[in-house]
């Protein structure tokens, strides 16, 4: 099966753009996917964004962390596809419905591996910003990272953890 983990950073917050229903206004400023059985990352600007569409799309399965209330909305400033349809474990979405509240990537991957991603995403917008475009893609690239061995970590144990009131508390998964 050919499977897509898939990140994605913005130019701009959401104070910026006037909230969170104004999602798609907030730009790409770097996407990055990698491919498990190629052991392959790609990286994805925002004149990309139409092949970053296109590989999603060719994708049997493409996993990540908020792609269907976050990076799917940022993605349709730029086609109008959809993308709702597409072959996707959202990890949030899941662990959501199971909780009754999301939690942090970083707070997941803490509790399930012991390593925290590198920055947040408010530091991306700062760097690209800065013209630190580089910082945005190893950033990016590293949420992706954690995101690919959270994902693995539940396929094979069937639970992931997450702090609850600060104590570990695992959640049964079936990714």
């Amino acid at each position: 099966m050919s499977l897509l983990v898939f990140d994605l950073e913005t130019q701009l917050t959401s104070d910026e753009v006037g909230g969170w229903n104004h999602i798609r206004d907030m730009r790409l400023s770097v996407g990055v996917t990698y491919d498990p059985a190629a052991d392959r990352y790609e990286t994805y600007y925002e004149a990309d964004a139409l092949r970053l569409v296109a590989d999603l799309r060719a994708a049997e399965r493409v996993v990540g962390y908020n792609l269907l209330r976050f990076d799917y909305e940022v993605l349709r400033a730029y086609t109008n596809d959809p993308l709702r349809d597409l072959p996707t474990v959202d990890m949030l979405a899941d662990l959501y419905g199971r909780l009754g509240w999301r939690p942090k990537l970083d707070d997941v991957a803490a509790a399930t591996l012991g390593e925290h991603k590198s920055a947040d995403g408010l530091a991306a917008v700062r760097w690209f910003r800065a013209g630190e475009i580089g910082k945005v893609s190893d950033y990016c690239r590293r949420d992706v990272e954690v995101t690919w061995r959270v994902y693995d970590f539940g396929r094979q144990n069937r639970y992931v953890s997450v702090f609850d009131r600060r104590a570990p508390r695992r959640v049964a998964v079936v990714w």
